[in-house]
């Protein structure tokens, strides 16, 4: 690879060596050494390759335009500790790897970029280093790790995660048995207007028909339902709401399920009592208006030490089983938080959130083995696997295209991390067929519900007491099984889930199921139409369900390209 250095500053030498070539998957060390210890400025390296059988882009970042891009306006992958990762693949038209380019550091701020180069067709690469100001430093390395393998393109994200965990130190944490396992999620059905007395009713009828977790959001801590942050850092029970925070959480209990609470990782606002304690321990520059809310510091021990000490005693004296620890990507240099501070014990801040996060999960672990810890996207990367164990998918309401898009992009990218989708809710008045699809589209993670299930009609109801049922008796399937995610360009138009002789497809703009590999296979239509094409099953039987698992038909494939009529958000069983 002819690799191009740009922007380095003086004093600086930067070099590039190969260190492996072994059967399509190149391996070359990077190394900045300073001539003195220094802040060190943004540098590039740039390659090129020709634009042959290249289709798409595939990045985790890039959710929802995966086109190629000119070179003029590259497709951005951004990475640092707490936001996304280091892997950027261009993909061909009939799915396989054409490149993948990774790198084993997965905290320092970085971005892989691509782009066609109109003048030669040739496909232009950049990776960016320190894309944010980090710490003095006097020598940095990384290893890049470029993949030409002409295999299927998740293969290659397969390897490069595999890769992450057992060769770049990145070991994921342990994954309890409860992450895995169907929770509500009260941010959509109640926002800050939680009710104890409902919430408890409402726990009682998930855990009926298969829910085992609550997740109580923002507004346990504050009276004002405005939905901002300027009441955030103190983090202490508001009586209006909830009078009794540890009778509460026994009540809930007391249904079966168990209970997590919300935090707000980063946020002091200016109407806490910790924003006049920290105010000069900031990553924002003060100001913003009278509901301002600004990012603690976690350079300074002092802030560590007080956000550990919350979250472990609210764990503990709450008798909590878990927390969502939420939007630790909003940590960020700037204004004053760029000076320096001899007061801060650490200096970088991607050192400070790590050293933050490792304490936080160490912490509560040592409280209860089996704690819950919930981060979603952005922050979902090898780097978030070591302290969290649910990744969910950020906050995309009634939208089932982009449910299913990021369940699939965190499958690929999360090992055996529990991979949970954004809260399913649809509005009342829709068909049940159509609200079906919120939970069929999300079907390979942990389902979150937000919905108020008393105020659910009664067929809603039969629906998503089927879907829980059909996703618990099948999770090893869906959750342990391998994805096979056709057409990314595409939102993936149909997705399949395969676990020794068994499979589950579900099929969104592609409805031909290729059963020839699986003695048993499920497949969900959600297309808009009435009939699947069931592939290879020959001579054996088949049963389709409505959402709300009633049997509408059954019988024998008679040919070997056979159309079965399945309605929307049904399944056809064949075996």
């Amino acid at each position: 690879m002819d690799f191009k250095i740009y922007g380095a500053s003086a004093g600086v030498d930067i070099s590039i060596d190969k260190i492996s070539d072994n059967s399509g998957i190149e391996l070359y060390k990077l190394t900045a050494i300073y001539s003195e210890e220094q802040i060190p400025e943004q540098f590039r390296i740039r390659f090129s390759i020709p634009d042959v059988d290249t289709y798409s882009v595939w990045s985790p970042a890039e959710r929802f335009d995966r086109h190629l891009g000119p070179n003029w306006r590259k497709r951005t992958t951004p990475s640092r500790l707490a936001s996304w990762m280091p892997l950027h693949a261009l993909v061909s038209a009939d799915g396989k790897n054409r490149m993948t380019v990774a790198l084993s550091d997965a905290k320092t701020p970085i971005s892989i970029r691509s782009g066609v180069c109109e003048e030669n067709a040739n496909i232009d690469w950049e990776i960016n280093f320190f894309t944010v100001k980090v710490a003095p430093l006097r020598e940095y390395s990384t290893l890049i790790r470029i993949d030409t393998r002409n295999i299927v393109y998740y293969d290659s994200i397969y390897d490069v995660v595999s890769w992450w965990e057992n060769d770049c130190g990145y070991t994921p944490a342990y994954v309890p048995e409860h992450a895995k396992l169907p929770m509500n999620s009260l941010w959509y059905s109640y926002h800050q207007a939680l009710d104890v007395d409902d919430i408890v009713k409402e726990c009682a009828l998930s855990k009926a028909i298969g829910m085992d977790t609550v997740i109580i959001d923002d507004g346990w801590q504050t009276d004002d339902n405005s939905r901002g942050y300027a009441f955030c850092g103190d983090w202490e029970v508001t009586p209006s709401k909830i009078p009794d925070m540890k009778q509460f959480i026994d009540r809930i209990h007391e249904t079966g399920m168990k209970a997590m609470l919300w935090f707000s990782v980063p946020y002091i606002g200016k109407h806490s009592k910790a924003f006049e304690r920290f105010k000069d321990k900031l990553l924002d520059e003060t100001g913003g208006g009278p509901n301002a809310f600004m990012a603690a510091d976690p350079r300074y021990k002092e802030v560590r030490d007080y956000l550990i000490e919350i979250y472990a005693r609210a764990l503990k004296d709450w008798g909590l089983d878990g927390l969502k620890l939420d939007f630790i990507d909003a940590f960020a240099l700037k204004g004053r938080s760029l000076e320096y501070d001899a007061r801060r014990d650490y200096q970088s801040l991607e050192d400070a959130i790590d050293r933050l996060m490792t304490d936080v999960t160490s912490a509560l672990r040592e409280i209860d083995p089996e704690v819950l810890i919930e981060f979603r996207q952005s922050y979902v990367g090898p780097a978030i696997r070591k302290y969290g164990n649910m990744l969910r998918v950020a906050d995309c309401p009634n939208d089932a295209i982009c449910n299913r898009q990021d369940v699939i992009n965190l499958r690929l990218t999360s090992g055996k991390t529990a991979v949970h989708s954004d809260m399913l809710m649809w509005h009342t008045e829709d068909t049940v067929e159509s609200a079906a699809l919120q939970f069929a589209q999300a079907l390979y993670s942990v389902p979150q519900t937000s919905v108020k299930l008393a105020s659910l009609p009664e067929d809603h109801k039969r629906m998503l007491a089927y879907y829980l049922s059909f996703w618990r008796e099948n999770r090893d399937v869906l959750m342990n099984g391998k994805i096979l995610a056709a057409n990314p360009e595409s939102a993936y138009s149909i997705v399949c889930a395969e676990k020794d002789d068994r499979s589950i497809f579900t099929c969104y703009t592609e409805t031909v199921v290729d059963c020839r590999a699986y003695n048993e296979t499920v497949a969900v239509n959600c297309s808009r139409l009435d009939s699947l094409i069931i592939k290879g099953a020959l001579g054996k039987s088949y049963k389709v369900v409505n959402c709300m698992g009633e049997t509408v038909a059954e019988g024998m494939i008679g040919q070997a390209l056979a159309e079965v009529d399945v309605p929307l958000s049904g399944m056809v069983f064949v075996k």
